[in-house]
């Protein structure tokens, strides 16, 4: 099957690259800075976490770890995160928005999430950089778990893709749905353990965030880049299960839907 998604994706790579370009610049267009806002405003962040978890909250992560830090482990958080939390958030309307393409018969709708996809890793990617730089200046050194970036995202990629062609294609029939996705991402970047700790969870509440896969995804990535652990293996063949499973599911739901798609919008 993935072999037929990748030959898919291979085929379709021109009209994803050219509209992600597309989408990256007109974010920017107009503006004096252009696509420099795309480092400055994750810089600019960077500095409010450290000054406001740092000085003003004094916030640590645990009793070693220092309030810089903190704000390191909150941005990692917020990163990866946020590919989620983008495409996710966009998906209820990206057929609904792109409705000029639906009547054309030729035009692989798929390719739509795996665009909104493509957008939120071209500002995840800018992001990681300036992690990455910042943990050399604060530390005077990077682990060699920051080579397994790449292979630490592919389970929020897979999983977040196959949601996004299901709720992509939900949206072309329930329009309400839309306000009820940004309501729950909303509520779920609370709900993960992305401003606290695990070990402050009340044990009652401990289970939701053992099925919570951004969990999972979220201290994967901690792990590699902020704490220099390798990711655990069957943990991440469990990540990997899923979002896999989410994946085919997302897509075959996706391609049962889509002929009426054009009865609809």
């Amino acid at each position: 099957m993935f072999g037929r998604i990748w030959r898919y994706v291979n085929r379709n790579r021109n009209i994803v690259l050219q509209f992600v370009k597309r989408e990256t610049i007109s974010r920017y267009k107009g503006s004096f800075l252009g696509f420099l806002w795309s480092v400055l405003t994750p810089l600019f962040m960077l500095v409010v976490y450290t000054f406001v978890f740092g000085e003003i909250f004094q916030a640590k992560w645990h009793t070693q770890s220092s309030r810089v830090e903190f704000a390191m482990i909150v941005f990692c958080g917020l990163t990866t995160f946020n590919i989620f939390a983008e495409v996710i958030s966009r998906s209820p309307n990206l057929i609904i928005q792109n409705g000029n393409y639906v009547k054309k018969v030729v035009f692989p709708l798929e390719v739509f999430p795996i665009i909104a996809l493509g957008t939120a890793l071209v500002h995840a990617a800018i992001n990681y950089g300036l992690l990455i730089l910042f943990v050399l200046v604060a530390t005077g050194g990077l682990s060699w778990s920051v080579l397994l970036l790449p292979a630490a995202l592919i389970p929020i990629l897979l999983f977040t893709t196959g949601l996004a062609w299901v709720l992509s294609a939900l949206g072309v029939y329930i329009r309400d749905i839309s306000h009820v996705i940004g309501i729950g991402v909303q509520a779920l970047m609370l709900l993960s353990p992305i401003f606290y700790s695990m070990e402050i969870i009340p044990e009652r509440f401990v289970w939701f965030y053992y099925i919570n896969p951004i969990t999972y995804f979220v201290e994967d990535i901690r792990n590699i880049l902020i704490w220099g652990k390798p990711v655990q293996f069957d943990v991440y063949m469990m990540e990997l299960l899923i979002g896999t499973l989410i994946f085919a599911a997302g897509l075959i739901w996706f391609r049962k839907t889509k002929p009426g798609f054009a009865d609809v919008v």
